[in-house]
């Protein structure tokens, strides 16, 4: 996938949209690992979701998954993969309204500790309360929120079938 640079004034936005990036990250025995958020002000509404966040400045969306996952996780010695999948998503959080163009990489790592988080914005800081190794069985049965809404079947069709050749596009997701 070739790189591509932000034109969008500020470096978030393109087209209205917050461009972010995603990182699917895979342990040696399959497990993903995924963080635990919630409302700044509720922590009860919570969720578990991929790391990852918005394009910055001229970086492209591959420089922006590496970064976010080192600033949210600590892990720095992954391999890239390809995108696996892509959506459009809108929530409310902290008081807006997000809008978002979401690209999931694959990355693997030998690494299965994450390490303190090295640089999260005081929203961050606010808002995730940690991280965890999933199972496929273990997200199946999952009674939390989790997203992408379908991550569990998402990730047996990845296991089980390997990347897609080319970025799957998902539902667009929007949260009332």
């Amino acid at each position: 996938m070739s790189a591509e640079p932000v034109t969008a004034a500020g470096g978030f936005y393109e087209g209205g949209l917050r461009r972010v990036a995603r990182v699917v990250l895979l342990d040696p025995r399959d497990r993903i690992l995924l963080l635990h958020g919630h409302e700044p002000d509720d922590p009860a509404d919570d969720w578990w979701f991929t790391p990852g966040g918005g394009v910055e400045g001229e970086e492209t969306r591959e420089q922006a998954a590496l970064r976010e996952l080192a600033e949210e996780t600590g892990i720095t010695d992954v391999a890239l993969g390809p995108v696996l999948w892509r959506r459009r998503c809108s929530f409310p959080f902290a008081g807006r309204r997000w809008d978002q163009d979401e690209w999931y990489y694959l990355a693997r790592t030998t690494r299965t500790v994450t390490a303190a988080a090295t640089a999260l914005t005081e929203l961050e800081r606010r808002s995730v309360a940690g991280a965890r190794w999933w199972t496929c069985p273990e997200l199946t049965g999952a009674r939390e929120t989790v997203y992408p809404t379908r991550l569990a079947g998402l990730l047996r069709t990845l296991l089980d079938e390997g990347p897609p050749a080319r970025p799957v596009t998902l539902d667009t997701e929007i949260v009332r």
